[in-house]
């Protein structure tokens, strides 16, 4: 492809509205444009290197025997309402009529869909286990859309769903995708790891996801480096045990704290430490209110909160129903004297003795606070988050803590979906019993983005080989005659050999092209310049860095053609 009949439109500056690297990368070098809050347009090179995972994708997946079929977008709400989750859902889940009146969504994701499909064909154990998956665009209305494809709202996923007779065959066909996942993020080029997750909105009874690790990545997972234990922060379990000083209850007292709300202003203004402090915080769990208790200096974890009471749907009280509860605003909330909800708290709470915690008033905190003394803690919980120094629960060893982006989900469904749209099929006994079904999803255009958040530098994009839109920029300096026919020659001989290459022969200063090159980030830069038409040499300098190369012609068709094939064997 030449580059000056190339839709290209680069940017040379940081657009105002790009806050990630890869949200930034990618428009500067002409892959998205934007279209409304969380949708993008994908431009010619952009679409390059989506096409490339998709690839990757749906070789393995065929591989792994699974069939590939294509599913509506929009979806009938008699479907939704089937298993209850077009009022579960939430606003996320992007409602409309059509002009009859009827109810229908822009799916967000598939079960019902692939359930109803599998339901009206599939009667017999003898057509299982059955895995079927598209790639397709999915569509979510996130409340904040943001990082460009990161958390946009329209997307291209990858989602597969698996049809077995018994749990044996889920954990069979769980055990297949989780490899083909490992093998599909593994020639993405991409350092990944899987870790233990929470099912969420699509439910189920097991589910891991997988991470490319990114020091940018707005995900925390905790692992073990001693016995490979993995979780992201909403699944790792906090087991460290804490040992208090004995000290004497003290008598409760109220102070005065003038316009003092936060934890370390608090902290700061009575001259404690911060885990002297318990928090107060008041939620709604289907409903109903419940104050939460946890330490000053822990972070409550709202995946553990919704599972430890085993609950919907948990969000925290807006200031209105803070202040109707509790007859303070925000930041004065506390256990003493609270009446009419539940109280619970986090284990780390528990043998705390004289710490300090809202008065329900206005500018003013209780100190010396004890339990059982001065309220009630109906139980206590798992319901922080980890920290640095806590302890792998499976070893007891010291965890740590990386960053990640999720690419990927797999999940164990069970017969979530197939009981409740009655799914059924007829057993070796001819007994009629529901499909145990499996959900495997992966974030086509979020792998994309991922990819470069993993693999940039100051000056742009540094493809892996395997999803480069093209795997070698060519960039010929001067324009001369036999400089650009012996370019033409060369970029000729390379697509012939599989090669896919951008030639730059536009006008520009090498300065121009040397920047643009570096920014597309494609894995090779082959120049035609002085060295060649002095030496007749070729110069190939591979974009991560490493030895620059001075090849014949011959010899950099062959290099490039080896390098491009040992990453498509891989």
């Amino acid at each position: 492809m030449r580059l000056s009949r190339y839709f290209l439109p680069t940017l040379r500056e940081d657009p105002a509205e790009a806050e990630v690297i890869s949200h930034k990368l990618m428009l500067r070098a002409g892959m998205i444009r934007r279209l409304a809050s969380g949708i993008y347009s994908f431009l010619p090179l952009g679409l390059r290197a989506l096409r490339k995972v998709e690839r990757i994708v749906r070789e393995e997946m065929d591989r792994a025997g699974a069939l590939e079929v294509l599913l509506p977008l929009v979806q009938p709400a008699e479907l939704w309402k089937e298993t209850d989750r077009w009022d579960r859902f939430g606003k996320e889940l992007l409602r409309f009529k059509d002009r009859k009146e009827h109810d229908f969504c822009l799916g967000p994701t598939h079960e019902e869909v692939i359930t109803d499909l599998v339901r009206g064909e599939v009667r017999s154990y003898r057509q299982l286990p059955l895995i079927l998956y598209q790639i397709a665009t999915k569509f979510r209305d996130e409340i904040r859309p943001r990082f460009g494809l990161m958390r946009g709202r329209e997307f291209i996923m990858k989602d597969a769903y698996s049809f077995d007779a018994d749990e044996e065959g889920l954990d069979r066909s769980y055990r297949l995708m989780y490899e083909t996942y490992e093998r599909i993020f593994s020639r993405c080029g991409l350092r990944f790891t899987a870790v233990l997750a929470d099912t969420g909105a699509i439910g189920g009874e097991e589910s891991h996801e997988f991470m490319v690790l990114a020091e940018t990545g707005e995900d925390v997972i905790a692992s073990c480096p001693s016995c490979g234990y993995a979780a992201n922060l909403e699944m790792a379990e906090a087991v460290r045990e804490y040992f208090y000083p004995e000290e004497e209850e003290r008598p409760l007292e109220k102070v005065s704290t003038p316009g003092v709300r936060k934890v370390e202003e608090v902290a700061a203004f009575l001259g404690v430490p911060t885990w002297k402090l318990v928090k107060t915080l008041l939620y709604l769990v289907d409903g109903k209110p419940y104050a939460v208790l946890v330490r000053g200096d822990h972070e409550l974890n709202e995946v553990k909160l919704r599972r430890a009471l085993g609950a919907e749907k948990v969000e925290m009280a807006d200031p209105e129903t803070v202040e109707r509860l509790t007859g303070a605003p925000v930041g004065f909330a506390g256990p003493v004297g609270l009446s009419g909800l539940t109280i619970i708290a986090d284990k780390a709470v528990a043998g705390l003795k004289n710490f300090v915690t809202g008065a329900n008033e206005e500018d003013a905190h209780y100190v010396n606070v004890n339990h059982p003394r001065d309220f009630k803690i109906e139980a206590f919980f798992d319901l922080r988050n980890v920290t640095e120094g806590d302890l792998c629960p499976r070893c007891g060893k010291p965890l740590e803590l990386t960053r990640g982006i999720e690419v990927g989900h797999v999940f164990k469904l069970g017969t979530k979906y197939s009981e409740a749209m009655g799914a059924t099929f007829l057993d070796r006994e001819g007994k009629e019993r529901p499909f145990v079904m499996g959900c495997y999803g992966i974030g086509v255009s979020r792998t994309v983005a991922a990819a470069i958040e993993q693999n940039h530098d100051e000056n742009g994009i540094i493809w892996p080989l395997a999803l480069a839109p093209f795997h070698a920029a060519l960039l010929t300096l001067g324009a001369d005659s036999d400089l650009l026919q012996a370019s033409e020659r060369l970029y000729q001989a390379l697509w012939e050999s599989g090669v896919e290459v951008l030639w730059d022969e536009r006008d520009e200063r090498p300065g121009v092209k040397f920047k643009d090159a570096d920014l597309i980030g494609l894995p090779y830069r082959v120049v035609l310049g002085k060295k060649f038409k002095s030496e007749g040499k070729v110069e190939i300098k591979p974009r991560r860095g490493g030895e620059t190369l001075m090849l014949s012609p011959d010899e950099a068709v062959s290099f490039l053609a080896s390098k491009v094939k040992e990453a498509q064997s891989s």
